[in-house]
């Protein structure tokens, strides 16, 4: 099948799926356990991929990508409780409750926006840096920011921020329907498809030139220090509006939410479906959620397991499970495969 015609298939086939969730999920069939699953593996999903813009088709290292999730979160947090609910800062909300519905999105793409300004940031001096120096950059990025949220008594410092399920409330008392769950299938297309068609583009081939060779990507004309920031800024904002969901999916914050374990599970992620393979990152975060899942009951010791499947990744299958292929290239390698297997098996019959 060509890849236009598989995309286009997968994305009638994801639209199906995701009205029939919503639709279950309204009539009560599929619980809250089973949304908050669903719901968890969409954020992962955007978490993943925008970090795969860094470390899978720029071909860097960024170690702290938590960070910026958490800015997305708290911002997006705070004007959603100022906006639609009675909160400490305004005291009565500045907009009906009820706009929550059309403002919502708005809500996450400022997030998304305060996240990518702090990817500009962490992308100037990183562009005279590679490899473990830029580890060590964003790593120190991700301090930094827990560092500022842990002192700011605005947004609870250390304790926390909650509120913001008052917003989803105001949604459901105007319409009731699983509207996080629904916000989160939206965005989890629209961030998946806006990375597909950035990486298609002439710019998306300007990044994935960093990867294979900087110095000749120059040569070439590429403008790496462009490329760099356009990917920091990218890959910035979609971690800020997955910070953004996961903020409200909650209902309550803290900076131990974006820790440099957090960091780590996006990395585990982005390794494990494949540098470079958008597909990957897709599989690799349904996979990890539930394998998430399954190793709750263990408790502090998953996150003795979490890193050490990222060393076992790193050294026994460096490239992940897709490699830098798609869906529909891995499609049709497995189709020769399967059909080589065929001929020998057919060849051996006949001997």
């Amino acid at each position: 099948m060509p890849g236009k015609q598989f995309y286009k298939t997968a994305l009638v086939l994801m639209v199906v799926f995701f009205a029939a969730v919503t639709a279950l999920s309204a009539l009560g069939i599929i619980n809250q356990y089973i949304q908050s699953v669903i719901m968890s593996i969409g954020i992962n999903i955007i978490f993943a991929s925008s970090l795969n813009i860094v470390n899978g088709y720029m071909g860097e290292f960024s170690c702290g990508h938590a960070g910026f999730m958490a800015v997305g979160a708290y911002v997006s947090s705070v004007l959603s409780i100022m906006l639609f609910t009675e909160n400490k800062f305004t005291g009565a909300p500045l907009l009906p409750p009820e706009t929550a519905v059309l403002l919502f999105p708005v809500v996450l793409f400022a997030g998304g926006a305060a996240a990518a300004i702090a990817g500009l940031l962490v992308a100037i001096p990183s562009f005279k840096t590679r490899d473990d120096y830029l580890a060590i950059i964003t790593v120190a990025s991700n301090f930094i920011i827990l560092t500022a949220i842990n002192n700011l008594e605005a947004v609870g410092a250390s304790r926390g921020l909650m509120g913001m399920k008052a917003t989803i409330f105001a949604m459901h008392a105007l319409v009731p329907l699983p509207w996080m769950l629904i916000w989160v299938l939206v965005f989890t297309v629209v961030c998946v498809g806006a990375i597909k068609r950035l990486m298609g583009s002439v710019l998306g081939k300007g990044i994935s030139a960093i990867r294979y060779d900087e110095i000749a990507a120059e040569i070439m004309s590429v403008d790496t220090n462009k490329m760099k920031l356009l990917a920091f800024m990218f890959s910035s904002g979609l971690a800020g509006v997955a910070g953004g969901l996961f903020a409200h999916q909650l209902g309550f914050i803290n900076p131990g939410s974006f820790n440099i374990m957090k960091s780590t599970e996006g990395m585990v992620m982005v390794y494990l479906g494949g540098m470079g393979s958008l597909s990957g990152s897709v599989l690799s975060a349904v996979f990890f959620t539930f394998l998430l899942e399954l190793m709750r009951p263990l408790q502090i010791f998953k996150w003795v397991i979490i890193p050490l499947l990222l060393i076992l990744l790193m050294q026994f299958r460096p490239e992940g499970l897709m490699g830098h292929r798609e869906l529909p290239e891995a499609a049709a390698l497995l189709k020769k495969k399967l059909a080589a297997l065929r001929g020998k098996a057919g060849g051996g019959g006949k001997a």
